[in-house]
């Protein structure tokens, strides 16, 4: 190419970043994810989940009931995979799990159960054919939630626990959330912004949104981050910081900033640049942040949801480093794939030493790890 041309070439990509830029559009990069080694990685993974599915098209369901075949359903259709013998053998088990009340569930657990569930039969919701079974299920889980009932001034107000009311946290109320966005309820919502006020309550952020005395005594360290409950800590609690406050987590962290964009909070809203400045300094895929081990891979499903919702790529951290974020959690799930294409976590808090749970969590994972197709 003569000289001449190449200059310009040079002005009219200078002239159209320059543009881009100047209209604060941040255009998303090419993902240095592979997507046929993607592929193969959940080949592999579908393969180890064939050879685990019971006759009913169930997973691990004497523990938990439908909830770990409602993850699995859902992680494997976002990879395009509906037709897969294992997607259709686990929803019609899902299908069958819808009780007359609404809910999806069996043994307990009916806010986390039937919110997953919505999440999987949202997945599968080709022509409206579950429009009516995310409806009455979205309906059931409002009933589980804190509300009027109590004064709006209560720590629990707002919030879901794994069976309702009974001890409110935030993982619960994230799934929650997670459900009714699946379910097309709106960001004004009344059981969304209910919701919020006790996602905000949780928050090592002392102001408007949060009165609750550890918020006030969080240190620099943990200021912005979140955790697991906003019930103050007992003394010989272990989240319990020397201040006296509660220490933030990484996976409490990303589900509750994904769950204040869900509910529409603003980028520029004090709570999610907070949340935001928390993450940066504490961006990695080694661990799961305050929390090391514990919980790694549904650490890894609230940090995809989360950096997806916020949408920043490449992702800055506080010392300035670029993070292709994608490229991060694909490069720390594929080292830790079995060679049978499962998932163990050898920490079995939270049952993640249970392939079946920490499979179906890193390939939902795994379906961030390329951008949404357009």
């Amino acid at each position: 190419m003569p000289n001449a041309a190449r200059r310009r070439l040079a002005a009219m990509v200078l002239a159209v970043s320059s543009l881009v830029l100047s209209a604060g559009i941040a255009a998303d990069p090419p993902s240095a994810v592979d997507r046929k080694e993607l592929a193969a990685v959940v080949d592999k993974a579908s393969t180890f989940l064939n050879s685990r599915q019971a006759a009913n098209g169930s997973f691990s369901a004497q523990r938990v009931g439908p909830g770990v075949t409602a993850l699995v359903t859902a992680g494997l259709i976002r990879h395009g995979r509906s037709d897969d013998p294992v997607v259709q053998k686990a929803i019609k088990y899902l299908e069958g799990s819808v009780k007359p009340d609404g809910g999806v569930y069996d043994r307990g657990l009916a806010n986390y159960v039937t919110s997953v569930s919505l999440v999987a039969f949202g997945e599968a919701n080709t022509g409206g054919r579950y429009d009516t079974v995310i409806a009455n299920g979205a309906k059931f889980l409002k009933g589980l939630q804190a509300d009027e009932s109590i004064d709006a001034k209560d720590e629990r107000y707002g919030g879901v626990g794994y069976d309702g009311q009974s001890r409110p946290d935030l993982s619960n109320t994230a799934y929650f959330l997670d459900a009714l966005e699946a379910a097309g309820v709106g960001k004004d919502d009344p059981a969304v912004q209910r919701a919020l006020a006790f996602v905000s309550r949780c928050q090592n952020l002392p102001g408007e949104h949060n009165d609750r005395p550890f918020a006030k005594k969080a240190t620099d360290a943990d200021r912005g981050g979140f955790v697991y409950t906003a019930t103050e800590p007992r003394a010989d609690d272990p989240r319990r910081t020397p201040a006296g406050g509660l220490r933030s987590e990484g996976s409490m962290t990303y589900a509750g900033l994904k769950s204040m964009l869900y509910a529409g909070v603003s980028k520029d809203d004090p709570r999610v640049k907070a949340a935001v400045a928390w993450v940066r300094k504490n961006y990695t895929l080694d661990a799961s942040p305050g929390q090391g081990t514990t919980g790694l891979y549904y650490y890894y499903h609230v940090f995809a949801k989360a950096m997806e919702a916020f949408g920043e790529t490449p992702f800055a951290d506080a010392a300035g480093g670029r993070h292709d974020w994608r490229a991060d959690l694909y490069a720390a799930l594929k080292k830790r794939q079995r060679p049978d294409g499962s998932w163990v976590n050898d920490n079995g808090a939270f049952m993640e030493n249970n392939p079946d749970l920490a499979t179906a969590f890193a390939v939902l994972a795994l379906s961030y790890c390329v951008p949404a197709r357009k």
